[in-house]
């Protein structure tokens, strides 16, 4: 999608700080940080959110989350402990409609979440 600032992010137009890239997907440091480590990582093909998924889409909703792992550790933060997070729509907390995985960590997280 032309005006998607992730897709922008995922083909080089926009600059961000990348801690993974591959065929699949991206990931980067969030902009808005909610933890002292705050990535996000994205497929490249435009899907605005996880209702989108089919079950053709396992392989790259497994890859999403191992790169997610990947992110952490190379972060610091899988020892301590580490959330994985998708926000679907509105009431779910999604701001931007790209789909995304947040990767949280350096603090001791709450629960409830929200």
């Amino acid at each position: 999608m032309s005006d998607c600032p992730f897709c922008k992010i995922a083909s080089g137009q926009i600059q961000a700080k990348l801690l993974h890239h591959d065929e699949q997907c991206v990931a980067f440091a969030d902009i808005n940080p909610q933890a002292p480590f705050h990535a996000l990582v994205i497929p490249r093909r435009h899907l605005v959110n996880l209702n989108e998924l089919s079950t053709a889409d396992e392989g790259l909703a497994g890859h999403l989350l191992a790169v997610a792992a990947q992110v952490a550790r190379a972060g610091g933060v899988a020892e301590s402990g580490w959330r994985a997070s998708f926000n679907t729509n509105r009431e779910g907390g999604q701001v931007i409609w790209h789909l995304h995985l947040h990767v949280l960590g350096g603090r001791q997280m709450g629960w409830p979440p929200g």
